[in-house]
């Protein structure tokens, strides 16, 4: 999905970065091994993506959650934003990198229920704190918990899902282009039911 307006920023490289945006890439490059596109893009705000990539591996790092949970959240959030480029990218490191069931992946690309219980109240716990901007009721956290996740936990959903507005909202407007190496999960946002 993309949004009407289209940004007409160029994407930034290395070599036509001003200093600052360079200090950030260089931080992207070392901490993921390539720039993205959607990197490329962001750091026309150079703060933009720091605090994007700052955030990612804080929520990497520190949620307690394992790499395919991490993924799930990452996957949940932009599916309910309809950001095809983290969709394809993150359904692209969940199954190389993050060994995430394939059918939960695929289950969670179409916007089915996921058909692990603990994966399936995760991603509906995140798809439901998007929808509702984080005004939960009692019910909605205690199917969180009751899967063994903790409140401490909710908080870095939040974060997670600070992180993915940043990187979905900015796909958005300019349109990101899927990278090739991602481009075996390439993913097409569906219009939702009203």
């Amino acid at each position: 999905m993309s949004a009407e307006y289209k940004m007409t920023l160029p994407g930034v490289s290395s070599e036509t970065a001003d200093s600052r945006a360079r200090e950030v890439l260089d931080k992207a490059l070392k901490q993921v091994g390539f720039i993205p596109n959607m990197y490329a893009n962001m750091v026309n705000a150079p703060v933009v993506l720091d605090t994007y990539l700052l955030g990612y591996k804080q929520f990497r790092d520190e949620s307690g959650l394992t790499a395919a949970e991490q993924d799930v959240v990452f996957l949940a959030i932009s599916y309910e934003n309809g950001c095809s480029y983290c969709m394809g990218a993150h359904s692209f490191i969940a199954d190389k990198m993050s060994k995430v069931p394939t059918p939960v992946t695929d289950a969670i690309r179409a916007g089915e229920k996921v058909p692990e219980a603990r994966l399936a109240a995760l991603a509906q716990f995140t798809r439901v704190m998007v929808a509702k901007r984080g005004l939960l009721s009692k019910a909605d956290v205690a199917a969180f918990l009751q899967a063994g996740f903790t409140e401490r936990q909710i908080l870095y959903v939040v974060l997670a899902i600070s992180v993915k507005t940043l990187s979905n909202y900015s796909n958005h407007l300019f349109h990101t282009q899927l990278d090739e190496r991602f481009a075996s999960r390439a993913w097409t946002a569906r219009a939702k039911a009203a």
